[in-house]
């Protein structure tokens, strides 16, 4: 129940709790926010203070078994919004318990991990699907747009960067980015914005960064990181993405992110800068620290409608929205005997299944390797895809060996 829950599942729930959720393939039905599991339930008590009259009463399940206790309500579905190294084992016990489970990005950190919750999903009957909410971001969404339309033509190369304040890592997720890095936290935001769009069978990765800041120079919290991923298409040519990630910019920047990517296409170039997108405020004693110059509005804003009607929106919202729109259509959307039709259609988006995340999920683990190899004073290794040794296979310098990390085909 921290910075997502607050930005993106209250105010879709607040919101369903009142206008309910219709669609052509179900009939109006209600979405109640019934249990929250966290591990100390301050966070869920203050929000429960907070959120009087706009939502109905829900259980509040805190401790080393807060899911177990959250499960006892029986759910339909279930929210996974934790810290990534933590989302494995909520998502397996909500899966194996028989709920629809979305999963906050990425997904989960190994393949291993990610074989097992297709596998659990599949023996349950039930959907495993993963937020990447950028891909709603109207810009992104425009960039494949032009893409599928062949408008835009043979991606040659692309660069992203996102930077964020100082106080994100030394305030915001100071409790548990001890051990983990920027790039598994935002840059995995790219590589799906890469992976979906363009498509391609990923080859290698290839990663290093930057520590002292937020952690020992010689130890494992990185400060940022430089992550380059080489795709090949079925025209046998390849692309090189650059992702730089960082969450040690000063603080007194003037937006909550700085968001940039760039694309080179044979027939052309795509700028996309989110900061830059037009809105520049400043507010005498405020702006930039308890408030930032620059606002991304598409993202999840408050707004007071012109009918004096308050609500919170953007894409941030609509991709939690859509996600119970998917569950409602496999429940409710016809037939009990036809359910599992249903299920197979809504299984077959590979913008969220996890089905889908196989290619993010091996280049944040060879990330994640390769930064660990790093720290213990083995820079420079590589991984490989799809060779003779394995799926995902790991060189380092000096090694006669290289080490499998995953043996299936990715």
């Amino acid at each position: 129940m921290g910075m997502i829950f607050d930005e993106t599942y209250r105010p879709f729930f607040e919101s369903v709790q009142t206008t309910g959720l219709t669609g052509q393939s179900f009939p109006t039905c209600d979405v109640t926010l019934s249990a929250v599991a966290t591990r100390t339930g301050k966070r869920a008590e203050a929000y429960r203070g907070r959120a009087s009259g706009r939502l109905a009463e829900f259980e509040s399940c805190a401790g080393a078994d807060s899911v177990q206790k959250m499960l006892q309500d029986k759910p339909d579905f279930v929210c996974v919004a934790t810290p990534d190294d933590r989302h494995f084992a909520a998502a397996k016990t909500a899966l194996e318990a028989g709920c629809h489970v979305i999963i906050e990005k990425p997904s989960v950190l190994t393949l291993d991990e990610l074989d097992q919750l297709q596998q659990i999903a599949t023996e349950k009957n039930v959907l495993a699907k993963v937020v990447y909410h950028k891909l709603l971001d109207p810009d992104h969404k425009k960039l494949r747009t032009l893409v599928v339309d062949g408008q835009l033509n043979h991606v040659n190369n692309g660069y992203c960067t996102l930077l964020e304040p100082k106080s994100i890592s030394g305030g915001q997720f100071a409790e548990w980015i001890k051990g983990r890095n920027p790039g598994t936290y935002v840059a995995v935001h790219y590589i799906k914005l890469i992976d979906f769009t363009f498509g391609g069978k990923l080859k290698s990765v290839t990663c290093t960064g930057q520590r002292g800041l937020v952690g020992p120079a010689d130890g494992p919290t990185w400060d940022s990181t430089q992550l380059r991923l080489i795709y090949e298409y079925e025209d046998q040519r390849e692309a090189a993405f650059d992702i730089h990630t960082s969450w040690v910019t000063p603080d007194n920047f003037p937006g909550y992110v700085e968001q940039e990517v760039q694309f080179r296409f044979d027939n052309g170039l795509w700028n996309g800068h989110s900061r830059k997108r037009g809105i520049e405020c400043t507010i005498e004693g405020e702006t930039p620290f308890t408030k930032k110059i620059s606002m991304n509005n598409h993202y999840n804003g408050e707004f007071l409608e012109p009918w004096n009607e308050r609500s919170q929106r953007g894409y941030g919202v609509e991709v939690i929205e859509r996600f119970a729109r998917e569950v409602a259509h496999v429940e409710l959307g016809g037939p009990v005997e036809e359910r599992g039709q249903r299920l197979k259609e809504i299984s077959a988006y590979d913008y969220n299944d996890l089905s889908a995340d196989r290619q993010v999920v091996a280049a944040v683990q060879a990330m994640e390797a390769i930064l660990e190899r790093h720290a213990a004073g083995t820079p420079d290794s590589v991984a490989y895809l799809n060779t003779d040794e394995g799926g995902l296979v790991l060189y380092s310098p000096g090694s006669v060996k290289p080490e499998i990390l995953y043996k299936g085909q990715v």
